[in-house]
C-alpha cells in the first residue's frame, strides 16, 4: 500500500456495491453524484464510522463498555486511514444558551479580556469604582433605619463544590457559633453534611445586631446627666459601644472573608462591600472581576431575571387577538373560542360583567374598541373591583365585587400552575418570547455589563456584526489603543486568539452574524462553517475530515473565500473528503469520485475517479457531462407575467430590513437571492409567510413589523416547506409523514392471514403495543445515553431493527411481511404496488421529487435537511392542488446533484402550471436563471443589506451593477 493513499475495498454499506476506491491523502476531494447515489454512505457511514470505531477501540476500558455496542461497517479493508472528524450539515445545538460566541470559543476568549483589563464602572451612576475602607463600610450601615436586624457576614466559599469540613472546623475553632449555607443559617455544633458534588456558598456569622435608635439613646443619656455619675457614663457610653462593636465586627469580618463582606438585612436585601472596588457615590460594592461574572451560565454573571437567557415568555396581544375584525362573540379572544355558543356559562355571565363595566359591546369587531377597554379585558382591573352578578338553575341570584384579573394574568397563572405538558402547549400558543425586561436581552447581571474595555461592554462587543468585532479586536491590540502597554502584555494572546476565530468566521462567509445570535438559529450551512472555522482555528494536523456540501447557503460571491479556507485546512496536513454538488468546488477539487450510475439500487458504484478534468471527459459520467457542459439545465424561451395579479408588502422592518416594500407576481416561479445575511429569510420566511398564514390559514404566528399587505383575495392557502426534521427519533419516517403508512396498514390488516387472526390496522403500527416490539418499542434501535458523549442509537437484539414482533411479522402481503415493505426504497414500492393506485399515486410524488433511492421506512433521524425538505414537498403534491396556493421553499437545491435540480425544477414549474405561485429562497444559479421573476437582496450582510437591490426578470436584474446576483447571471445569460 502507497502509503499515501487511503485504501478502500469492498466497501458494501447501504447500496454501496462492494465499492474499492483508493483516495490520496492531504488532498482535497470531493464525491459527487446523484441524490442517493452512495456518497455519504462511503463518505459518512463507511470513513467516518470507521474512524470513530477505531477511536473508541483506543478508549479505557471503562469508557469502551458504554460503546463496545458500535458496529464495525460492511467493508473488506480500509488502510491508511486517519482520525476522522465529520462537520455535519446539521444545525447547531438547540439549546437556547448555545451562541454563536461559545460555540467559537470566542465569547471564552472575551470574558478572559474583561476580567483581567476590564474596568468596573457602576452600573447605577456610571462612575468608575473605587475601594472602600472599614469606617466607610461602618458609616453606610450606621445609615440602615433604627430598629433593624442585621447579619454581618465574611464570604468564605462562593459556588463551589466540596464538603468543606475544615472550614466549618476552623470557623468554630475561631469561637464563632453560626455559618449561612447556601442561604441557610446552621448551627456550627451540628453535624454539617453538604454534597462534594454540588456548588456551595458559605458565610461566616460574624455578628448578628440590632440598629439602635441614636436619638433615644442620646435622650437616655442626657436624662441620665442628672442622675448618678454611674447611670450617666452607662447612658453615655450606649451608642459608641454599638459602634465600638460594629466596627470590631466589620474589621474581623474583612480579615475572615480577605477584604469582603456582607451585610444581610431583614427585609432579603444584601450589601456585598468589599476593600477593594466600591462606588463612593452610592455606596455600593462589587466582586473582584473574574471569567465567570461575564458568564450567562453561572449564577455570579446571568441575570436574575430571566437567568441567563435574555428572554422570556409573555402575553401576546396578537396570538390572542389575531384578527380584529372579528367580534368577542364571534371568537375574537381565540382563548374564549366563540362566546355566542357559551351564553349558558359561567364564564359567559362572568363577561357580561366584565363587558357592562367598561362599556364594551359583545358583537362590535375588535378593532373598533378603545385602548382603555382592550386593556380591561386583557390586563384586568388592577385593585379595582368589578361587580359580578350569578344566577344558579333554581333561580336564585345574587352579586359579588372583587378585581378582574385579565385574560393575560390569566393564562399565565395557569401556565406556572399546571403540571400537564399538553395544558402548557396550549397556554404558550398565546405566548411569545420577548426580551427580558431587566436585562433587555444581553443576560447578564447589571454589575457585569458596567465593566467596559475601550468604552464598550462585552455585550456591546457580541452585539457587533463579525467584521466590525474583528476591526474593534484588531485596533485593540496594537500600541497606540486604551490599553496600556502593561495591559496589552497581559492580554496579548487572548486578542490574538480572538482576532485569529473572528478571522477564520470572516473567511468562511459569516461575517454578517453577530457573537450573540443563538446558536439554534442558524441554518444548517451556518453551523457547519461555524464548526469548520473552529476547526482551522484549532490548527490539528493529520486528520481527515469528512464535510457534507459546505457550500450550501452561500452566494458565489462568497464560495471563493469557504474554498480558500478548504484549501488552507489541506495544507496544514490535513485530508478533505468533501460531499459536494457546487461546481465551482469540483473544479478547485485535487481528486474526484464519481458515484451511481443512478440512486438507490441502480447506485452504489464509482463511475469513475481522478481528477477533475478526468471526470468531465469520461463518456459515461452524469457529473461530467455538467462538468464539461455537455449538458447543461436550459433557460426557458419565455419568462411568465402575473397571471393573478400582485401579491404587495409594505414597510417590512424586522432585523435589517430597512422599511422594504416589494411586490410579487403571482402566478410565477419567483427566485428570492442576495448573500448570505442580506434578508431573505427577515422577509419572507419571518414576515411575509407568518403575515400570510394568519390571513389565509388562520394560523396564530407573529410576523416581523410590516404596514400593509395586499393583493391575498387570489390566495386560498400558503405553505412553507422548510428543512426542519420530519421527525426526532428512528420511528418517524417518510411513509408515516405522507400519510403512506396509514394505507399499508389497511391493505395488511385486509389479508386473509390478518383476518384469520383477528388484526385491526393498529396491528400493523408500531407506535402502540401489540404488535410491534416491545424491547424497543417499535424503534428498532435502542438509545444508549453516552453521559460523556452523544447519544448513540444501536439495533435492537431482539427484532434486529425489524420493529415488529414475530407474529406480526408472519402475516405477509404478497409474499412481503409489512418489515419488507418499509424495507422498500421508493423505486421498488411503485414496482411492487404498480396496481394500487392510492400507494402509487403518493410513491410517485416521492420518486418525482427525486427521492427514488430512501427507505419507506428509513428513521427521520439520517435524514438530510434537503431530503426531509423534499418529503414534504412530495406531501403537498399528493395533494389534491387548487391552483391558488403560495408556495414558499428555503434552499430547496440543497443536496441535489444537476440531475436532481432539473427533476426539481420540473416539479416546481409544474406547480406554477397548474396556477399557483412559487417563491424559492436560493443560491443556485440554475434554479435563479429559470425563474421567472428575481427580487435580489442586499447590497451587503448584515448592517450592509436589508434593501432591495433589483428585482425583475433574471435579464433585467443581470443589468443592475450593483446585484452581486446579477454579475453571476450576466455570464450564464451572455452564453444563452
Amino acid at each position: 500500500m502507497a502509503k499515501d493513499m487511503i485504501v478502500i475495498k469492498g466497501a458494501r454499506e447501504h447500496n454501496l456495491k462492494g465499492v474499492d476506491v483508493e483516495l490520496p491523502r492531504d488532498k482535497l476531494i470531493v464525491l459527487t453524484g446523484v441524490s442517493g447515489s452512495g456518497k455519504s454512505s462511503l463518505a459518512f457511514d463507511t470513513l467516518y464510522a470507521e474512524g470513530q470505531r477505531r477511536y473508541v477501540e483506543s478508549l479505557s476500558a471503562y469508557a469502551r463498555q458504554f460503546l463496545g455496542q458500535m458496529e464495525k461497517p460492511k467493508i473488506d479493508l480500509i488502510e491508511g486511514l486517519s482520525p476522522a472528524i465529520a462537520i455535519e450539515q446539521k444545525s447547531a445545538s438547540k439549546n437556547p444558551r448555545s451562541t454563536v460566541g461559545t460555540v467559537t470559543e470566542i465569547y471564552d476568549y472575551l470574558r478572559l479580556l474583561y476580567a483581567r483589563v476590564g474596568l468596573q464602572h457602576c452600573h447605577q451612576c456610571g462612575r468608575p469604582v473605587a475601594s472602600q475602607t472599614a469606617q466607610q463600610m461602618v458609616d453606610r450601615v450606621l445609615n440602615i433605619p433604627p430598629r433593624s436586624r442585621f447579619l454581618i457576614l465574611a464570604p468564605v466559599v462562593s459556588q463551589r463544590k466540596g464538603e468543606y469540613k475544615d472550614i466549618f472546623a476552623e470557623a468554630k475553632a475561631e469561637g464563632f457559633v453560626r455559618v449561612r449555607v447556601d442561604g441557610e443559617i446552621r448551627n456550627l455544633d451540628e453535624e454539617i453534611k453538604l454534597n462534594k458534588k454540588v456548588k456551595h456558598t458559605i458565610e461566616v456569622v460574624v455578628d448578628r445586631l440590632i440598629m439602635p435608635d441614636r436619638a433615644e439613646a442620646e435622650s437616655r443619656r442626657l436624662d441620665a446627666e442628672g442622675g448618678a455619675g454611674f447611670a450617666a457614663s452607662g447612658a453615655g457610653t450606649e451608642w459608641d459601644g454599638f459602634v465600638t462593636r460594629l466596627t470590631d465586627s466589620v474589621e474581623q469580618a474583612l480579615r475572615v472573608g480577605e477584604g469582603t463582606i456582607i451585610i444581610a438585612l431583614q427585609d432579603s436585601d444584601e450589601w456585598l462591600m468589599s476593600e477593594s472596588n466600591t462606588c463612593l457615590a452610592c455606596g455600593i460594592s462589587f466582586p473582584e472581576l473574574s471569567p465567570q461574572m461575564f458568564s450567562f451560565n453561572s449564577p455570579q454573571g446571568a441575570c436574575p431575571t430571566c437567568t441567563g437567557l435574555g428572554t422570556h415568555l409573555e402575553i401576546d396581544p396578537a396570538l390572542l387577538v389575531p384578527n380584529e375584525a372579528l367580534s368577542i362573540h364571534e371568537g375574537a379572544v381565540t382563548y374564549w373560542g366563540e362566546m355566542r355558543k357559551k351564553k349558558d356559562s359561567w364564564g359567559y355571565r362572568s363577561l357580561l360583567s366584565i363587558a357592562a363595566h367598561y362599556g364594551i359591546d359583545l358583537d362590535a369587531p375588535w378593532a373598533t374598541l378603545t385602548q382603555d377597554q382592550r386593556d380591561g379585558l386583557l390586563l384586568g382591573s388592577g385593585k379595582q373591583k368589578l361587580r359580578f352578578a350569578w344566577e344558579n338553575e333554581s333561580g336564585s341570584r345574587g352579586e359579588f365585587f372583587r378585581p378582574w384579573e385579565g385574560i393575560a394574568a390569566e393564562i399565565r397563572r395557569r401556565f406556572m400552575q399546571t403540571g400537564s405538558e399538553s395544558q402548557r402547549e396550549f397556554y404558550v400558543q398565546y405566548m411569545s418570547e420577548q426580551p427580558c425586561p431587566d436585562c433587555h436581552g444581553a443576560r447578564l447581571r447589571p454589575q457585569s455589563l458596567a465593566v467596559k474595555v475601550d468604552q464598550a461592554s462585552i455585550q456591546e462587543v457580541c452585539a457587533k456584526h463579525i467584521e466590525a468585532a474583528y476591526q474593534w479586536a484588531e485596533q485593540l491590540a496594537h500600541p497606540g489603543s486604551t490599553l496600556t502597554p502593561t495591559q496589552l502584555e497581559i492580554v496579548g494572546d487572548v486578542l490574538k486568539e480572538i482576532r485569529e476565530r473572528l478571522n477564520f468566521l470572516r473567511n468562511v462567509g459569516l461575517h454578517y452574524l453577530t457573537l450573540e445570535r443563538a446558536a439554534p438559529t442558524l441554518s444548517g450551512g451556518e453551523a457547519q462553517r461555524i464548526r469548520l472555522a473552529s476547526q482551522i482555528g484549532s490548527g490539528l494536523v493529520g486528520v481527515m475530515y469528512i464535510l457534507d456540501e459546505p457550500s450550501i447557503g452561500l452566494h458565489q460571491r462568497d464560495n471563493r473565500k469557504l474554498l480558500n479556507s478548504l484549501l488552507r485546512l489541506r495544507d496544514l496536513g490535513n485530508t478533505l473528503v468533501v460531499v459536494e454538488h457546487d461546481l465551482e468546488t469540483m473544479q478547485a477539487a485535487d481528486w474526484m469520485v464519481d458515484f451511481g450510475p443512478g440512486a438507490g439500487i441502480k447506485g452504489g458504484e464509482v463511475v469513475v475517479a481522478g481528477p477533475p478534468q478526468v471526470i468531465a471527459a469520461h463518456p459515461t459520467s452524469l457529473t461530467g457531462a455538467y462538468l464539461s457542459g455537455r449538458l447543461e439545465i436550459a433557460i426557458p424561451g419565455l419568462r411568465r407575467v402575473a397571471q393573478s395579479g400582485w401579491l404587495c408588502i409594505e414597510g417590512a422592518t424586522l432585523n435589517n430590513l430597512r422599511d422594504v416594500s416589494i411586490q410579487f407576481p403571482l402566478g410565477t416561479f419567483i427566485a428570492i437571492t442576495g448573500v448570505s445575511g442580506s434578508g431573505k429569510s427577515s422577509l419572507i420566511t419571518e414576515t411575509l409567510y407568518p403575515a400570510l398564514a394568519n390571513r389565509l390559514n388562520k394560523a396564530q404566528l407573529k410576523p416581523g413589523p410590516y404596514r400593509l399587505l395586499e393583493g391575498i383575495e387570489v390566495l386560498d392557502k400558503v405553505i412553507e416547506i422548510d428543512q426542519q426534521p420530519i421527525g426526532r427519533t428512528p420511528r418517524s419516517n417518510p411513509a408515516t409523514y405522507v400519510k403512506l403508512f396509514d394505507i399499508l396498514r389497511q391493505l395488511f390488516a385486509e389479508t386473509a392471514e390478518a383476518k384469520l387472526r383477528g388484526y385491526e390496522p393498529g396491528r400493523f403500527s408500531f407506535n402502540v403495543k401489540g404488535g410491534r416490539c416491545e424491547a424497543c418499542e417499535g424503534n428498532g434501535e435502542i438509545k444508549i445515553d453516552m453521559q460523556f458523549l452523544a447519544d448513540v442509537w444501536v439495533r435492537c437484539d431482539e427484532c434486529k431493527g425489524k420493529r415488529y414482533n414475530r407474529e406480526t411479522l408472519q402475516v405477509k402481503y404478497k409474499g412481503k411481511s409489512i418489515a419488507d415493505v418499509l424495507d422498500m426504497d421508493v423505486q421498488t414500492a411503485l414496482e411492487f404496488f404498480d396496481n394500487v393506485p392510492r400507494v402509487r399515486r403518493i410513491l410517485q410524488t416521492l420518486q418525482d421529487v427525486g427521492l427514488e433511492y430512501i427507505k419507506l421506512g428509513q428513521p427521520a433521524t439520517t435524514l438530510s435537511g434537503g431530503e426531509a425538505q423534499r418529503v414534504k414537498l412530495a406531501k403537498e403534491l399528493a395533494r389534491v392542488a387548487t391552483g391558488r396556493t403560495i408556495y414558499i421553499l428555503d434552499e430547496p437545491t440543497t443536496g441535489l446533484h444537476f440531475a436532481d435540480v432539473q427533476h426539481l425544477l420540473t416539479v416546481l414549474h409544474r406547480l406554477v402550471e397548474a396556477g399557483n405561485t412559487v417563491v424559492v429562497i436560493e443560491h443556485n444559479l440554475d434554479v435563479i436563471k429559470t425563474a421567472d421573476w428575481i427580487v435580489d437582496m442586499g447590497p451587503e450582510g448584515g448592517d450592509g443589506g436589508g434593501i432591495v437591490v433589483a428585482c425583475g426578470t433574471p435579464e433585467e436584474v443581470a443589468l443592475v451593477e450593483e446585484s452581486h446576483t446579477g454579475r453571476f447571471l450576466r455570464d450564464l445569460l451572455v452564453e444563452k
